[in-house]
């Protein structure tokens, strides 16, 4: 046996319309983790009709196409098959599943928010997805390369914040 695991952890991002947050969270997922071993997707408790413009925009200056996604409803179904749920403002909302793994990281809602801010919480929620690939070595390849991935990350536009700044939430 390599020591690989017979099939890939499954890591669901909730938010409440998955129209920022979790979609941001999910392709840097998928990004950065080795598809063998994880895979991500994002859902919501009441999903848009369709992602933030900002959301959108802000992805795309780091190279993440965002402009096909869709909001999905996020189910008590979809979290069973889940090793992981990383929930982002959806509080009470979001359904709970006995036994799953859960966290819970605060990051602000980016609807209507200014550009420069949605850039802010973009980078903050790529560090965030950043450390939690590499931790649960999910990482593409046999190294553990959380200090490369971060200085690629920060390469391409994000930085990393000495202090964390409130957020406005919905």
């Amino acid at each position: 046996m390599n020591g690989r695991p017979t099939s890939a952890d499954k890591v669901v991002f909730a938010c409440t319309h998955d129209s920022g947050r979790a979609q941001m969270a999910a392709a840097f997922f998928n990004l950065l983790a080795d598809p063998v071993r994880a895979t991500a997707f994002s859902a919501g408790v009441e999903p848009a009709e369709r992602l933030h413009p900002e959301v959108v925009t802000a992805m795309k200056e780091v190279g993440v196409d965002l402009s096909a996604a869709r909001p999905n409803l996020l189910t008590a179904e979809m979290m069973r098959g889940a090793s992981l749920v990383v929930t982002m403002g959806c509080g009470e909302e979001c359904p709970y599943v006995l036994g799953l793994r859960m966290e819970d990281w605060p990051i602000g809602d980016p609807a209507g928010q200014p550009l420069e801010r949605v850039r802010a919480m973009r980078d903050d929620v790529g560090l965030m997805v950043a450390h939690l690939v590499s931790t649960r070595r999910w990482v593409r390849g046999h190294q553990d390369p959380l200090p490369r991935k971060a200085g690629e990350l920060r390469r391409r536009g994000f930085s990393r914040r000495r202090a964390r700044r409130p957020v406005a939430s919905r």
